[in-house]
């Protein structure tokens, strides 16, 4: 099997080399991750100007690179760019959760969506804040669920969610948003955004958002597919 390697992090974050550890275990692996910090990108992409793409020896004899723009663009770069082939796509391992409505920001999950857009399976990888270990023991075992129970016939993208502690794996849905911001404005005219947590400590087990912050592992179907058929479905019975 062929493996694409990325995050949001950076190409020198501590989660991927866990990722990367557990990736080789597994078939050829390739890393093409940001060169900096790319937390919250969500899905954008460089199309005006050139940028660096680099050969890293971060990770021994495994091909890897780094990419001076977003977990989109890493993705875009070797699918499109260097026209590599893969079986499957892993981004993280993310520090701290990618739940509920809060993925729409997550250039974790954007690496996903991308690859997803291409005819690649692809799977987000996320841990609790500062804490890999839960995330690093049970990665393998949530892997062969995940291909047990045959989720990517269904789904073109899982998105997992490690809590700090607990190992049950649940199949759940996308949660409300559990984070938001207030903003200080500064005496030099700037906006400091501030973040706010919405959480408020439910415990409906269905969603990724409850069960990921009571300390079940969270696995969460996703596709690319923005429509809202119910909304379509009422619109053609009222036009018919």
């Amino acid at each position: 099997m062929n493996i694409l390697l990325t995050n949001d992090d950076g190409i020198e974050a501590e989660g991927l080399k866990y990722l990367v550890d557990w990736a080789k275990t597994l078939g050829e692996v390739c890393v093409v991750a940001p060169k900096t910090q790319q937390s919250a990108k969500s899905r954008s992409i460089e199309i005006h100007e050139p940028y660096e793409v680099k050969r890293s020896e971060l990770f021994g004899e495994i091909e890897a690179y780094s990419v001076d723009s977003t977990p989109a663009d890493c993705v875009r770069v070797a699918l499109l760019g260097m026209k590599k082939q893969f079986d499957l796509v892993v981004s993280g391992i993310n520090n701290g959760p990618n739940l509920g409505g809060d993925i729409h920001y997550s250039g974790t999950v954007a690496a996903c969506f991308e690859a997803a857009q291409s005819g690649v399976k692809a799977m987000a990888v996320s841990a609790a804040f500062h804490s890999f270990g839960n995330a690093v023991k049970n990665l393998g075992r949530t892997y062969e669920e995940i291909l047990r129970l045959g989720i990517f016939d269904f789904a073109d993208i899982v998105n997992v969610n490690f809590p700090e502690e607990g190992d049950e794996i649940l199949v759940t849905r996308m949660g409300p948003l559990i984070y938001s911001d207030t903003f200080e404005f500064l005496p030099d005219g700037k906006v400091k955004p501030c973040l706010l947590c919405l959480y408020r400590g439910t415990s409906d087990l269905s969603l990724d958002t409850d069960a990921t912050m009571t300390g079940h592992i969270s696995v969460t179907p996703l596709c690319n597919d923005l429509t809202d058929f119910s909304a379509l479905e009422r619109i053609k019975r009222k036009v018919s």
